[in-house]
C-alpha cells in the first residue's frame, strides 16, 4: 500500500516574502508538515498491527490520530499552493477566474462580504485551526468554514478549496501574538488561480458523485 509523503514546495523559502518569511516557510514545511506526514503514516502501522493481533483497546485514540495528522497533511499540501508571490487582489475575470468570481458574489453577496467573513473566521478560530472557503456539494454553493485542530467543525461532503492556517506555527515568528495581522496579510499571496481550479474540479467531483446510484 502506498504511504504519504511530504510534497515539495512549489517556490523557494524566500517567495512569499515579505509576507511570510523564508524561515517559517522552511520551519512550517520542512518540520510541522513532515510531523503530520509521519504520524500518518506511523498510525496506519499501528491500526495494522491492531488488526493482526485483535487488539482494539486504543481504537479510539488511533482513530483520532489518523484523522489529525492525515487532515493536518491534506490541509498544509492545499495551503502551499493557495499562496504565490505573484497572488493577491481580487479575483477577476480577466484573470481567468471569473467563475470563482461570480460563484464568491451569488454565495456571499459579494467580495467584500466573503473576504471579511473569511478573516475573521480564520482570525478567531479558537486556540489551533483554520479559515476554510470549502465548496457544499449539496447546494453548489461556497461556505466558510472554522477547521478547529485539522478536522473538527466542518461540514461533511464539504471540499477546501482556500485555507487559512492560524496554527502559531504558521506566524508567530514574525507577527508574534497578532494573528489577525498574519490573517489580513495572507491575502496579498493568495493563489486565485489555483483556488479557481481547485473549485471546478470540486464541482465536476461532485456532480458525478450525486449522480451516482
Amino acid at each position: 500500500m502506498a504511504t504519504y509523503t511530504l510534497p515539495e514546495l512549489p517556490y523557494d523559502y524566500s517567495a512569499l516574502a515579505p509576507v511570510i518569511s523564508p524561515e517559517i516557510i522552511e520551519l512550517h514545511h520542512d518540520k510541522h508538515h513532515a510531523a503530520y506526514v509521519k504520524g500518518a503514516n506511523d498510525t496506519l502501522e499501528q491500526l495494522a498491527e491492531a488488526r493482526d493481533k485483535e487488539q482494539w483497546g486504543g481504537i479510539n485514540g488511533l482513530q483520532k490520530n489518523l484523522a489529525f495528522h492525515l487532515s493536518g497533511h491534506i490541509l498544509h499540501s492545499i495551503y502551499w499552493h493557495n499562496m504565490s508571490g505573484d497572488g493577491g487582489g481580487e479575483p477577476d475575470a480577466k484573470d481567468g477566474v471569473g467563475e470563482l468570481a461570480d460563484a464568491i458574489a451569488e454565495s456571499f453577496g459579494s467580495y467584500a462580504g466573503f473576504k471579511a467573513q473569511l478573516t475573521k473566521a480564520a482570525a478567531t478560530t479558537q486556540g489551533s485551526g483554520w479559515g476554510v472557503l470549502a465548496y457544499e456539494p449539496v447546494t453548489g454553493r461556497l461556505i466558510v468554514e472554522q477547521v478547529y485542530d485539522h478536522q473538527g467543525n466542518i461540514g461533511q461532503g464539504s471540499v477546501p478549496i482556500l485555507v487559512f492556517d492560524a496554527w502559531e506555527h504558521a506566524f508567530y515568528l514574525q507577527y508574534k501574538n497578532q494573528k489577525v495581522d498574519f490573517i489580513e496579510a495572507m491575502w496579498q499571496v493568495v493563489n486565485w488561480q489555483d483556488v479557481a481550479q481547485r473549485f471546478a474540479s470540486a464541482k465536476q467531483r461532485a456532480n458525478t458523485l450525486l449522480l451516482a446510484p
